[in-house]
């Protein structure tokens, strides 16, 4: 065997040049030895952009993803070890170094042109093209439940196809045999005539040398061993002892560490006009207060004395344009955007048939309109960053669903190249989205940069809570026409603030002749938008399905049944409905008090359909037990992703009950979990998930679309139990009479 050494790698990495790399499709031009100075450590060889094997023959997957508990990160090693036939035993798996090479292509290409398709052999151009746009977006980005359907499926089984086969032709070229009667298992290779074999550690050094495989071949779904297995998660014995280390537990080796809390403007867009510091200054351990414009500052040497000096802080802050505005007058000017659009106004979304004629003649007309608020993410993990600038070079220490924005955000503040900037990745202790923004990294740097030295920065539960940025409140409005049957022969929908995804309001699968969605959205909001778990499809999910259920009451229907007329051409949404309907024993009688209800929702190109039991004997809606069928093409990991939906409806079941932010005089009054409240033990419900394996080779998310069903099938068991629609989320705390 070669010798080991990061040294001797960077040498073969050179000297293979370009042939050596994988990218999320395979493409010539990754710069191997920059890879190789952060990917790859002594004892352990890079066989590709994505795989590195250990002298102990540990094999790691190297992901473009991070951990925020979702459990991806494992079902990619799972993804690249059965393509490569690892060992699971000696499997490891780790998020790729914050540097542009490990950019998404696929991402950017969903971002800008889904469904691109030129062609095999325009596709390494494509590819490239893309991954030049990935990089120009800073594209190495968590979220969007794009980690296995696309990172997993074209990025981590190709790189494991490809390093079996570059193993399989070094042991070949050694042994002196053809590579065809090489067989490979558990990370081992043999040559059963000559009864020879290795492990992978022995041929890795040789097997970066072996130029990649164009098209290197993937099983078929037959062939999985690991792929479709609850193989059982790499992160959760360092999270069960306590070893795991999450961004808030940085420590710098050999720094003493200075702590900051922070007073951001209630209003955004103020700024301190006066600032009253006196007693801060004055307070054990305090060293800084700084005036930065946006926030005051409070710097000392334990967290616990800053934020306590930051608490005696008085400021008053610059006039903004919603300074007198509230939580009514903000749904007043929605209601005034939506009436001067009228029936003509928005931006078409989808034009199909004639909605307005067929409305206009329609046997039953159904209109209605929903609201939905403002919500934060609560992720449990307080908002922290930890920034050291020192010999012209930054380095930042968090938990961030998107690096390489944490790395330029710094970069900007101490004005160096992002080759200046390292960034170490930590778990996130939730995200759901919030850790995708890079402005506490930003506000760190410009500490730290005051300060001149290291500086751990935590956002008290109370400003992330205040001064954040939110998933966007928003107003639907829908009409709907009939047939003397109670066929549905028109659907027209107008919304406010069209986001992402950008198909997230439309329903193709439902047979309605004529379609017509448009959105609004020259209108301001009062508060930021940030992506909120699911995105868009968290609050279309609740608008859609609750209007499809006043639909069916009023053509006389039972729901589950009308919306299984709408579905003769969408078989996959049929039998998801139909499952769930079978698991729930729709149809038999409730208990007293207690109401059923249905939704289903694609999003993130998996299918997703639930029932929900209410008990609304206490008046409140108190969800006893949630029935959900998924189809997502194919769960890698079936254990994974029942856990995924779970959370989600978890997730989301607290946003359908409880979640709101609403402002006063344009700030947000909410400040905590004593009235931002999370769903408590008592009332979370029993979930029971089917999953279904229809596609597998066009496979969905898991992280996001257990969100969107919940909250439209507990306000449809509402409607149920009460005759009283919910056209307003949240559902807690409205008046119900059973």
């Amino acid at each position: 065997m070669n010798k080991w050494s990061r040294r001797g790698f960077i040498g073969a990495g050179l000297a293979g040049g370009t042939a050596l790399v994988v990218g999320v499709a395979i493409r010539p031009g990754n710069p191997v030895g920059d890879l190789a100075k952060d990917a790859a450590f002594d004892g352990e060889q890079l066989v590709n952009a994505w795989v590195k094997i250990g002298e102990d023959n540990v094999v790691t997957a190297i992901t473009p993803h991070t951990d925020m508990g979702q459990g991806a990160l494992s079902t990619m090693a799972q993804m690249l070890a059965d393509e490569m036939d690892a060992d699971w035993d000696k499997m490891n798996v780790m998020s790729a170094p914050a540097n542009g090479d490990y950019v998404s292509s696929e991402m950017a290409r969903h971002f800008v042109a889904p469904g691109l398709d030129l062609g095999e052999l325009l596709e390494p151009t494509i590819d490239g093209a893309f991954q030049l746009l990935a990089g120009s977006m800073n594209l190495y980005l968590t979220g969007g439940s794009f980690s296995i359907r696309s990172t997993g499926q074209k990025g981590m089984r190709v790189a494991g196809a490809a390093a079996r086969e570059m193993l399989i032709g070094a042991a070949a070229d050694s042994w002196g045999v053809p590579a065809s009667e090489i067989t490979t298992e558990k990370s081992q290779l043999f040559h059963k005539a000559s009864g020879k074999s290795a492990t992978y550690a022995e041929f890795a050094v040789a097997a970066s040398e072996q130029s990649v495989p164009a098209q290197p071949t993937l099983k078929s779904v037959d062939e999985f061993k690991l792929m479709g297995t609850p193989a059982p998660r790499l992160d959760i014995p360092s999270k069960v002892d306590g070893t795991a280390m999450f961004g808030i537990d940085a420590k710098i080796p050999g720094q003493k560490l200075s702590y900051a809390a922070v007073l951001a403007a209630p209003v955004p867009g103020a700024k301190v006009a006066t600032l009253d510091d006196a007693e801060a200054r004055s307070m054990r351990g305090v060293t800084h207060v700084l005036n930065l414009g946006e926030f005051v500052a409070v710097v000392a040497d334990s967290y616990w004395h800053a934020q306590q000096a930051i608490n005696t802080v008085t400021a008053t802050y610059t006039e903004t344009p919603t300074d007198n505005l509230d939580q009514a007058g903000m749904f007043k000017i929605f209601d005034a955007a939506l009436n001067d659009a009228g029936d003509e106004g928005g931006d078409g979304l989808v034009d199909e048939g004639d909605a307005l004629d067929a409305f206009a003649s329609a046997a039953t007309k159904v209109e209605a309109e929903y609201q939905v608020p403002f919500l934060a993410h609560a992720a449990m993990e307080p908002i922290n960053c930890t920034v050291w600038f020192h010999d012209g070079e930054a380095e930042v220490w968090i938990g961030t669903q998107s690096p390489l924005r944490c790395r330029s955000a710094a970069a900007e503040v101490f004005d160096v190249s992002t080759d200046d900037v390292t960034v170490h990745l930590a778990h996130m202790g939730g995200g759901f989205g919030r850790r995708s923004d890079a402005n506490m990294v930003t506000m760190a740097a410009r500490i730290a940069k005051e300060v001149d030295a290291p500086i751990k920065m935590i956002w008290s539960r109370e400003e992330d809570t205040q001064k954040s940025a939110y998933r966007n409140a928003t107003t639907s409005r829908f009409k709907a026409g009939l047939d003397e049957t109670g066929k549905p022969l028109s659907w027209d929908n107008i919304f406010l603030f069209h986001n992402d995804p950008a198909d997230a309001a439309y329903v193709p699968y439902y047979d309605i002749s004529s379609q017509r969605i448009r959105a609004v959205n020259d209108v301001e909001l009062p508060l930021p938008f940030w992506a909120w778990r699911s995105v868009d499809h968290s609050q279309h999910g609740f608008f859609v399905e609750s209007f499809v259920d006043e639909m069916a009451h009023a053509a006389g229907k039972d729901p589950l049944e009308f919306r299984m007329s709408m579905l003769g051409k969408s078989p996959r949404f049929a039998a998801v409905l139909k499952k769930a309907a079978e698991m729930s024993g729709w149809g038999s009688a409730t208990a007293a008090n207690h109401g059923r209800g249905v939704a289903l929702v694609r999003s993130f190109n998996t299918i997703v359909a639930m029932v929900a039991d209410v008990d609304m004997s206490s008046g409140s809606p108190l969800v006893k037990k949630v029935y959900c069928c998924a189809d997502p093409g194919y769960a890698m990991n079936p254990d994974g992703f029942a856990a995924q939906m779970e959370g989600g409806i978890i997730y989301g079941l607290t946003a359908a009950l409880y979640g709101d932010i609403t402002i006063r005089d344009g700030a947000v009054e909410q400040s905590n979990f004593h009235d931002y409240q999370m769903l408590r033990m008592y009332e979370s419900p029993e979930i029971v998930v089917e999953i279904i394996n229809g596609n597998p080779d066009d496979i969905g998310g898991g992280g996001e679309p257990g969100t969107p069903p919940i909250g439209p099938a507990v306000a449809n068991a509402v409607f149920n139990a009460t005759g009283i629609r919910p056209r307003k989320l949240p559902l807690a705390g409205q008046s119900y009479s059973v």
